[in-house]
């Protein structure tokens, strides 16, 4: 029942690792950039939340902060494509890499300016203790739970933003083929500027949900970066519900790693399993040819 329940908490992982990742899988499809900066702007928004909950003078529950940092993040990540990145685009993958890694070191500096490097949490009382109990000896959290839900529908409304709006279907114009895309009188810059804002407004919920399930620190963006970098590609690039299974293999195999050889072991045993299937599948589990 102890494995049962470590691969259950490890599927639940998994709904996390996939709310940092579809942003990055997004942006990727859409204009080719590798967005080394993901991870750190994803904690960003984890800060924002907290600027948020300890502003007023009564706190109130991270949650409701959700779609305000929504929102914020949005309006960064159009404005940060619109203004820099869009100028280094076409420029080839390389200058790509060097800017959004210099946007990584700028952010996470910060970070530590104006919060220090010491951990902190968004508390959401009681639901951090809430789980449904099946027996003795296997409990599901509902915070857990609730992230993964969240995941799944983030993921479903995505797809149908991708299949069913003109904006998503411009999206993917530009994916196929960017020039026959300028043909047809699409603006590049401004898709590509919102694809920014779609990415960051995920990973804002991503990232209020990471602060809420565990303590966060600046320096953690490294980290959420290498795991949606892994979810990405075990899924396959281009496929949204393929990072979510990505994920779920990555949260599996720490949950099972930790189980087995001991918490130590559970990041190394992710990168283990993320090396076999990248070995035997590059292309990603459930690769597609197109973003959505």
């Amino acid at each position: 029942m102890e494995w049962v329940s470590a691969i259950i908490q490890g599927i639940l992982l998994g709904g996390l690792y996939a709310l940092f990742a579809v942003g990055l899988s997004l942006v990727f499809g859409t204009m080719r950039l590798t967005n080394l900066a993901h991870g750190d702007l994803t904690v960003l928004s984890t800060y924002v939340a907290l600027i948020i909950v300890g502003s007023g003078a009564v706190r109130f529950n991270p949650l409701y902060s959700i779609p305000i940092v929504m929102v914020i993040m949005w309006v960064l990540g159009y404005a940060l494509q619109r203004g820099l990145l869009n100028f280094i685009v076409q420029k080839g993958d390389v200058q790509g890499v060097i800017v959004t890694f210099g946007i990584s070191i700028v952010i996470m500096n910060a970070l530590q300016e104006a919060f220090t490097p010491n951990s902190q949490r968004l508390p959401v009382g009681e639901l951090e203790s809430r789980s449904i109990t099946i027996s003795d000896q296997l409990a599901i959290g509902w915070l857990p739970l609730i992230i993964f839900i969240l995941a799944v529908v983030v993921i479903a409304v995505l797809q149908l933003f991708m299949n069913q709006t003109k904006m998503g279907r411009a999206f993917r114009a530009v994916s196929d083929d960017q020039e026959a895309a300028r043909l047809m009188g699409i603006n590049t810059k401004h898709i590509w500027a919102v694809a920014m804002g779609v990415a960051l407004l995920i990973g804002a919920i991503g990232g209020v949900m990471m602060g809420i399930r565990t303590t966060f620190h600046p320096m953690l963006g490294s980290d959420r970066l290498i795991f949606a970098f892994e979810a990405v590609i075990i899924g396959g690039m281009g496929s949204s519900w393929g990072t979510l299974l990505g994920g779920v293999i990555l949260g599996v195999a720490q949950l099972l790693g930790s189980f087995a050889f001991g918490p130590a072991w559970a990041t190394l045993c992710g990168h283990v399993v993320f090396v076999v299937i990248l070995a035997l599948r590059p292309q990603g589990l459930l690769a597609k040819t197109v973003t959505a």
